[in-house]
């Protein structure tokens, strides 16, 4: 007998019984690992702070909180309800910029302005019923001068009315946990039961700090409209004086006093700090670059899914015997300096998946914790497909191994 025909009986020999216990149908079944999308939960955990007073930030109410994560850093009565003044133009930037995005509008689009939106009053751009103004034109009066004429002008063209688009104002509020917020107009001038709270004004200025595009016009100090005949500056004097700053908004009435959404990044970290009901524009600036100083100083942004070595994993009926768990991606958190050698991971993963696997589908997860208080969790996927190991394969396979001899 030829050499290589006593192989090819052994190959044959032993790739028999695999055949006969491979399954013959590779249907997802039962046991079918399926994605879920993985994202990081949000923390749980609240950072208390040590050494920041009440007394050190002059305002009724305030708060300071990480942007991406929404961890609260620092809080004093921030669930005080309050007039919110026109940083509730925060709710009505974000509608805008969502009806961009959705395909409703553009900001090319041209806005004819109403007798309703010309009778504002209070900061404006002084827009004369009919007049006729591009929605990227209206925005930048309301980021950069905080118009009251220009927000009505936006709400209408947005939703047909300003009361149909103040119940969508109201109807975003309650998506995004507002739980102290009720809107009775789309700028913010004083009106019965017009009311919100710090943490409400946080929340809803870290949905619109996912848009890039709400910063377009919000660190712009001097600007202008109607072909430069008319000038806007800037109602947020920490443009010009805070490292870092990027936005947001401002917001004075009789009832508010004075309040501002002030955000800033530096080093990746971006902070929001609400200040609310401060007796002067000076205090209020001041209060929030108190906040936001506290927190650059106080916190740094880590990467959740760094520093964590995630063994394979073993695949039942699939083409490769084993996987290897990756991260979904980057999981951001924010934490006091110098505390990640004290962060504790765990993993949450099964020994062994069945195949078929598909790259993205989810093979459990990285806890993590800070002095036992749940910080986040890091997604593990797999990063390759893993098909399912079938019977015309594996044959595939022994025709492959007996053409080899």
């Amino acid at each position: 007998m030829k050499k290589s025909g006593i192989f090819r009986r052994f190959f044959t020999l032993l790739l028999i019984p695999l055949l006969l216990i491979v399954p013959v149908t590779a249907g997802p079944g039962d046991d079918t690992q399926t994605s879920t999308g993985g994202t990081a939960e949000e923390p749980v955990f609240q950072i208390v702070p040590v050494s920041l007073e009440k007394d050190q930030i002059p305002a009724l109410s305030a708060i300071l909180i990480d942007l991406d994560s929404r961890t609260v850093l620092y809080e004093k009565d921030a669930d005080l309800r309050l007039p919110p003044a026109s940083i509730t133009k925060i709710m009505t930037m974000l509608l805008v910029i969502e009806a961009i995005k959705a395909g409703h509008i553009s900001w090319e689009d041209q806005v004819v302005a109403s007798e309703h939106a010309s009778r504002m009053g209070g900061s404006q751009i002084y827009l004369e019923a009919g007049e006729v103004m591009t929605v990227d034109e209206l925005y930048k009066s309301v980021s950069i001068a905080s118009a009251n004429d220009a927000a009505v002008a936006l709400a209408e063209h947005v939703s047909g009315s300003e009361s149909v688009f103040v119940a969508r104002m109201n109807e975003r509020a309650k998506e995004l946990g507002m739980t102290n917020t009720v809107f009775k107009n789309a700028s913010g001038l004083d009106d019965q039961g017009h009311e919100s709270s710090a943490r409400d004004v946080a929340l809803m200025s870290a949905a619109l700090a996912e848009h890039p595009e709400a910063f377009k016009y919000t660190t712009t100090w001097i600007d202008s409209v109607r072909n430069g005949e008319f000038g806007l500056t800037n109602t947020n004097k920490l443009v010009r004086s805070y490292k870092g700053i990027t936005g947001l908004k401002t917001g004075s009435t009789g009832r508010a006093k004075y309040c501002v959404s002030a955000t800033a990044e530096r080093n990746g970290l971006r902070l929001a700090a609400v200040i609310m009901g401060s007796d002067t524009t000076a205090e209020r600036f001041n209060a929030a670059a108190t906040l936001l100083d506290y927190g650059y100083a106080t916190f740094e942004r880590v990467d959740l899914s760094e520093g964590v070595d995630v063994p394979d994993v073993k695949v039942k009926h699939g083409t490769v015997e084993k996987i290897s768990p990756i991260p979904q991606g980057s999981v951001y958190s924010v934490i006091p300096k110098g505390a990640a050698d004290k962060l504790t991971k765990s993993l949450n993963i099964e020994p062994t998946y069945n195949a078929p696997l598909s790259k993205g589908d989810s093979l459990g997860s990285i806890e993590v914790k800070l002095d036992g208080k749940h910080v986040g969790r890091v997604p593990l996927v797999a990063g390759e497909d893993v098909p399912r190991l079938t019977f015309w394969k594996a044959f595939a396979w022994l025709l492959a191994a007996m053409r080899l001899f």
